[in-house]
């Protein structure tokens, strides 16, 4: 028997193309299987343009088989076969794709030829130390066998077989330390690893299955039985034409493959023809997962290629403000010996997503339009998803995403999205007005909220920790720019009123002076304002960082403390105003007091901490006792 040697690279060619191409050894699997239904596809486009070429469709298949006391698995079909040429053509050169040549030679366009780069067969060494493959053209009277122990060489010599087709004996590796070979000697893991990457190859894989089931008439005895059970689906529910389907069909789909107990918000079915072709079946859950906010949730869709997964978690498939989206994409246009590394560079991929993306965000709007109680059931789920993606990467998403938005609008009270609020501003607003809180009853009661309730405008109400960073990310909508209701000198009074507080301040300027030093570097300035109604005080910001957002960053674990540059404003028009007065002209030492209190309670209507809790409490009983 001649050995002879590989064509291409010898030894350290195969080495790196089993090491690098394949991220795990199971997938040697499911080449093989593919590699068999490319075989019988081949025969089967032959008997449809030979008339001489004889076929029945109902008996194709593949089969597997195991035998544990010889370590081999073998994987059978009835297709085309291979002849001794064709053994050396396509099994003596590593990344020679007999499958390729064909679909260049015939270009059968509806055929899916899945394996086309020819390095799959040789992922078996992977798992095995000895491969014989035993083939018989459909066409010859003779079989051959080609035979490898690995890189050192391969001999083909004549064989027996009774019909046309391709067995393929893979003897597999004993244990090691780190990898128990013998996982692909047991028939169920074979059966798991066929259902979860060739589920949907069209023809039947057949396996000898062994079962312990209780004897026939005995209540306590039981027996070993085998039958041969066809263990793939054959047909993707994706494939199968939508208006066929029920919705109860879509969601136990769901249910099985994404693990989730509860049905999805909506199922996206959609099949594409074109530059790239490809069918995907997506689903927007209902709930986000437990994990899905932290660092160990993995974002993707199933990668298939003409019912063969590729990969389990494709991310490149969906944008990160997507990430919720479940479900999986199966293209003819993708290579099936296709890895993470060069996936990531692959044009067709790169297509799709660009085209997913869109088709979510198509739908998500429908939604939004037509289905409101529907959309902000997943807006609650996702919202935070959306509102961080808006301001992440400053802002490169923004204008993909702002229409997506929802905030509750004082005075539509509902959720309402930027465009409904901008249609319902009254004449005179000019900007989209905002207040940040931690719940719509706390902004209520806010002081500033009064002059806006007074003049009708419509106000935001911001109420996580996240949303005061997207609007400031945005900037704008439409022309209108955000403004925070707490921002300083965002004054809604007239002119008059205005040049009014204005002498109000310069005439105190002493004693607003001495109250902006009795409490050191906590505020920036303290200040008479008509802005409030029944309200004494409150504190407004100066510059970008509110207190709401103050509140962000003391709560994030790091050691810079972000402060607010503060402002403590006093109702002009209430009685402390004039109190105030009295007390710098008649007792300095008691406005001072007075002012702590009024700063601590602007403070506490902010939901901030008082510093000195003691102190303030000492004053207010002091107070209380005269």
């Amino acid at each position: 028997m001649e050995k002879k040697q590989f064509k291409a690279e010898s030894k350290k060619l195969l080495d790196l193309m089993i090491n690098s191409i394949y991220t795990n050894k199971e997938i040697f699997l499911r080449e093989l299987v593919s590699n068999a239904s490319d075989a019988i596809d081949k025969l089967h486009y032959r008997s449809l343009t030979d008339k001489t070429v004889k076929v029945d469709v109902e008996d194709f298949a593949i089969d597997i088989s195991i035998d544990k006391e010889k370590r081999t698995l073998t994987i059978a079909d009835n297709g085309c076969g291979m002849t001794d040429k064709e053994l050396e053509t396509n099994l003596g050169t590593i990344a020679k794709s007999g499958t390729l040549a064909f679909k260049e030679e015939n270009n059968p366009k509806d055929m899916d030829i899945i394996g086309q780069f020819g390095v799959g067969f040789y992922s078996a060494f992977m798992v095995s130390e000895h491969i014989q493959v035993i083939s018989k053209a459909h066409d010859s009277e003779k079989a051959y066998m080609w035979e490898s122990y690995g890189a050192d060489g391969y001999s083909i010599t004549e064989a027996k077989r009774d019909s046309n087709g391709t067995t393929i004996i893979l003897t597999i590796k004993e244990d090691t330390e780190h990898d128990k070979f013998s996982d692909y000697l047991d028939t169920d893991k074979v059966r798991a690893i066929v259902k979860k990457y060739s589920d949907y190859i069209r023809y039947p894989i057949r396996m000898d299955v062994t079962e312990r089931k209780l004897k026939e008439g005995s209540e306590d005895e039981y027996e070993d039985v085998t039958t041969n059970e066809i263990v793939n689906s054959m047909l993707p529910l994706w494939k199968k034409n939508k208006k066929e389907i029920k919705e109860e069909e879509y969601n136990n789909f769901y249910h099985n493959n994404f693990f989730d107990y509860a049905d999805p918000l909506k199922t996206i079915h959609t099949s594409v023809e074109g530059l790239c072709s490809y069918n995907a079946l997506l689903y927007i859950p209902e709930h986000a997962p437990y994990d899905f906010y932290s660092k160990d949730y993995e974002k993707g869709l199933q990668l298939y290629s003409n019912g063969v997964l590729i990969m389990d978690s494709c991310s490149d498939l969906l944008p990160d403000y997507f990430s919720f989206v479940k479900g999986l994409v199966d293209s003819s246009d993708l290579s099936l010996n296709i890895s993470r590394e060069m996936l990531q560079h692959d044009h067709q991929v790169r297509l799709i997503a660009k085209n997913i993306e869109k088709k979510i965000k198509k739908e998500l709007e429908d939604m939004r339009d037509n289905d409101r109680d529907k959309y902000e059931k997943f807006y609650e789920a996702f919202g935070m998803q959306l509102k961080f993606s808006v301001y992440n990467e400053f802002g490169r998403d923004k204008e993909e995403l702002k229409d997506l938005l929802l905030f509750y609008s004082s005075k539509q009270k509902k959720m309402v999205t930027l465009k409904e609020y901008c249609d319902n501003m009254v004449d005179k607003q000019e900007k989209i007005y905002y207040a940040c809180g931690e719940s719509n009853a706390k902004i209520e009661l806010m002081p500033q909220i009064e002059q806006f309730k007074e003049k009708e405008y419509d106000v935001l109400y911001l109420t996580e920790y996240v949303d005061e960073f997207t609007v400031q990310a945005l900037m704008e909508y439409n022309g209108k720019k955000f403004a925070n209701i707490s921002s300083e000198g965002l004054d809604l009074g007239d002119e008059e009123n205005s040049k009014k507080i204005e002498k109000e301040n310069k005439d105190n300027k002493d004693m607003l002076e001495l109250m902006k030093a009795t409490l050191n570097d906590d505020v920036h300035d303290v200040r008479f304002t008509s802005r409030l109604k029944k309200h004494p005080v409150c504190l407004t910001t100066e510059g970008p960082i509110s207190i709401e957002m103050e509140k962000v960053m003391r709560a994030m674990p790091t050691e810079e403390k972000i402060k607010a540059s503060a402002v403590l404003e006093i109702n002009e028009s209430h009685p402390i105003a004039e109190k105030l007065k009295k007390l710098y002209k008649k007792d300095k030492k008691e406005l001072e007091n007075y002012t702590k209190v009024l700063y601590a309670q602007a403070r506490l209507i902010e939901g901030l901490p008082l510093d000195n809790p003691t102190e303030i409490s000492n004053i207010v009983c002091d107070m209380m006792a005269k």
